[in-house]
């Protein structure tokens, strides 16, 4: 998942000359695995893709008509959670093969943070699966269901997942702040609502890193007096301002989260096959919005003074092996995975039999309902309440 790549517009950092640093240690994408790639593990990873494929496609198309069509009519709010509560029981089980199959050690450290909070959440980016290691973090507060990403509009053009990103609302964007600033601020005044859950977790640097792009980073950062980093790329600082500009008065705080891996970096199909990565170390700071500065200058000196400490923590860490404070949360439930492992698989089964088996009735609903998701992730149709004001039922409740 990758931030838009924003310009910035920060003024010189640090005093006294600086000179371009070599990247950090590198951590191979090609080297040893942590497990063979065995037969079984192929067989058992396409099986786990057509698991996880088939119980998405027949949630979607069964129920989504359902929470986010018929019920958003009548209610925005409900209509959020219901979809919401939907998808993060498919998405449990994402963590569920992370640690329970693949037996991936999920290390916390940092500081414990309490449950069920509104946060804007931002983080480094060495590679393309950090985004999916968040839900084993939300998953243990509470958050898996309402967590949100803004995302590359060319995934969008993904079959079946494009609609899963429509419905839980991530944001689109095309990497171009002209283009993107004024969908980002429409979809986050969307957001604002303090009795919606939210997590929404942003990538500042934009990018996955690589050694050439840190290269290219420091040389930027020399150019214009800013800190040489080693082990993260400079934040673009545009996306994260303007998400702390509509979002300040609703949040309840700002996790800086730092990942880090040991030996290899994983791939989305390592995950799949079980055979990478052995260790996954998340490092959590919780930072008061209060804390943070309002103007925009500010704020991009602000970030990029945090990206200079999450560079010395990943300095820290591949001298060390692990992030100070370490087990700042526990396992996962074996029992509470394998019930909703159970619960989504049981009801995929269903759906598909009658599907399958059934009334041709049932076909006719899934070939509605796949057009019905197909026009409104083209479009990019999300409905207004029609039925009672928005508000309705809050000034109820207060009564």
């Amino acid at each position: 998942m990758e931030f838009p790549s924003l310009t910035s517009s920060q003024g010189p950092h640090g005093n006294g000359k600086q000179s371009i640093d070599p990247p950090g240690p590198p951590i191979r994408t090609n080297g040893p695995r942590h497990r063979p790639l065995t037969p079984i593990r192929r067989c058992r990873g396409v099986l786990c893709l057509v698991i996880m494929l088939l119980t998405a496609f027949m949630m979607m198309v069964y129920l989504s008509p359902i929470t986010t069509f018929l019920v958003r009519l009548f209610s925005v709010h409900y209509s959020r959670r219901s979809t919401c509560f939907l998808f993060g029981m498919w998405l449990a089980m994402w963590p569920f093969l992370f640690e329970k199959v693949n037996q991936t050690r999920f290390i916390f450290s940092g500081e414990s943070v309490p449950a069920k909070e509104r946060v804007l959440l931002f983080a480094n980016h060495r590679t393309e699966v950090d985004w999916m290691y968040l839900w084993d973090f939300a998953l243990r507060k509470g958050r898996l269901q309402c967590i949100k990403y803004m995302l590359k509009k060319s995934l969008m053009k993904l079959p079946v997942f494009n609609w899963s990103f429509h419905l839980i609302e991530f944001i689109p964007v095309e990497r171009k702040w002209e283009i993107d600033e004024s969908i980002i601020r429409r979809r986050l005044s969307e957001f604002k609502n303090p009795r919606d859950p939210l997590w929404l977790a942003v990538f500042p640097e934009g990018t996955d890193y690589t050694e050439k792009k840190c290269i290219r980073s420091q040389e930027y950062a020399l150019e214009h007096g800013l800190p040489i980093l080693k082990n993260v790329l400079l934040p673009k600082t545009k996306g994260f301002n303007c998400c702390l500009q509509e979002l300040r008065s609703s949040l309840d705080a700002v996790y800086d989260i730092t990942i880090a891996y040991k030996h290899r970096l994983p791939t989305f199909l390592d995950n799949v096959y079980g055979i990478d990565p052995s260790e996954v170390h998340i490092h959590i700071n919780s930072i008061q919005v209060s804390d943070i500065p309002t103007s925009e200058d500010k704020v991009a000196d602000w970030l990029i003074e945090r990206f200079r400490l999450k560079d010395e923590l990943l300095s820290n860490f591949l001298t060390l092996g692990h992030f100070p404070n370490e087990g700042t949360e526990g396992d996962l439930s074996t029992l509470k995975c394998l019930a909703n492992f159970t619960a989504v698989v049981s009801v995929t089964g269903i759906l598909t039999y009658l599907t399958l088996f059934s009334s041709v009735w049932f076909k006719v609903f899934v070939a509605f309902s796949c057009a019905l998701l197909t026009i409104a992730t083209c479009y990019s149709i999300h409905l207004p309440q029609l039925i009672g004001s928005p508000g309705m039922s809050a000034r109820v409740k207060e009564a």
